[in-house]
């Protein structure tokens, strides 16, 4: 790893490409650009046939500089430190601060290359690459580039490290309201991203973090707990909440939702038991054996309702 500093003193970790790649990617190059040359020489030779052999040299002479020389430059001008051999081996040529080259930097490293490549055969080149800690050949010290590979595995790049278990449920009475997007999409960042950063860059990014969230939060973090843990907790939490969110107040076991929701299937299933419907029948029978002798309120029969007393039949 290689640590690059930009321009706002932000560190940046990059892996300088090694002799191999390097090598890999600048034959094919070079067997691109001598094709095209041959094929432009074949043109120009049957074109040119006519013309004396002082033009017809010449003109070989600046077909092997714009071709062999001029095309690399303006390749790697164009594609920003890509070139076709570049491309295929996953390498990328930056300034010493990480940026993109321009034209000049393309131009320095196309001219030395044509002494240190081609007219010694690339041994100065391997050379000075073996020699340079980040594995420079000349034209990169003088253009103040430096090769780095782009492709890296992939791997787990997308997979946020779960916090310790000691941690689960610690962080879920914190506000998380005020915190914005931004913030939890650095946090989200440097998690997935700190293995692959320097200790020290990590640590310093992790405290900055963790300080701008417990801002947020209003609650400061908690002494003995490692900053990268405190964000791990506490973007957990999030995604806890809108896990429960999601599911219509959440159905985690243990949680406010898993009581809510046991609770109706408590009252459900007492029904089954004597409920409204049965206990005026079973408290009140008396009330209802004597409706056959309703025929008691009938004071027309006879007429005698003064007496109260009804003769038998």
């Amino acid at each position: 790893m290689s640590e690059l500093v930009t321009g706002e003193a932000v560190a940046l970790e990059l892996r300088p490409a090694r002799l191999p790649s390097r090598a890999l990617a600048v034959l094919l190059d070079l067997a691109v650009a001598m094709a095209a040359y041959v094929v432009v020489s074949i043109g120009l030779v049957a074109a040119t046939a006519s013309l004396d052999e002082a033009a017809q040299i010449a003109l070989s002479i600046a077909t092997f500089l714009l071709v062999l020389v001029g095309g690399p430059i303006a390749v790697e001008t164009l594609s920003h430190g890509r070139s076709l051999g570049k491309l295929a081996c996953g390498l990328r040529v930056v300034r010493d601060d990480g940026g993109p080259i321009r034209f000049r930097h393309a131009l320095v490293r196309g001219a030395i290359g044509v002494v240190e490549i081609l007219m010694t055969f690339g041994v100065v080149a391997c050379i000075a690459s073996l020699v340079s800690g980040r594995g420079r050949r000349l034209g990169d010290v003088f253009a103040g580039t430096l090769v780095v590979r782009e492709r890296v595995p992939a791997g787990q790049a997308s997979f946020v490290p779960p916090p310790p278990p000691w941690l689960a449920g610690r962080f879920s009475a914190l506000d998380l309201s005020a915190v914005p997007d931004g913030l939890w999409l650095a946090i989200r960042q440097y998690l997935t991203r700190m293995r692959q950063l320097d200790p020290q860059v990590g640590s310093g990014m992790a405290e900055r973090l963790a300080v701008d969230l417990s801002a947020r939060t209003g609650a400061p973090v908690p002494p003995g707990v490692p900053p990268a843990m405190y964000l791990a907790a506490v973007l957990q939490e999030r995604q806890v909440r809108e896990a429960r969110r999601a599911l219509g107040n959440g159905t985690t076991a243990g949680g406010p939702g898993a009581q809510a929701s046991s609770t109706p299937q408590v009252s459900a299933s007492a029904p089954q038991t004597p409920a409204y419907p049965a206990p005026p029948a079973s408290a009140f029978p008396a009330p209802q054996a004597p409706a056959p002798s309703a025929p008691r309120a009938e004071p027309a029969r006879g007429e005698r309702p003064a007496t109260g007393f009804v003769p038998p039949a």
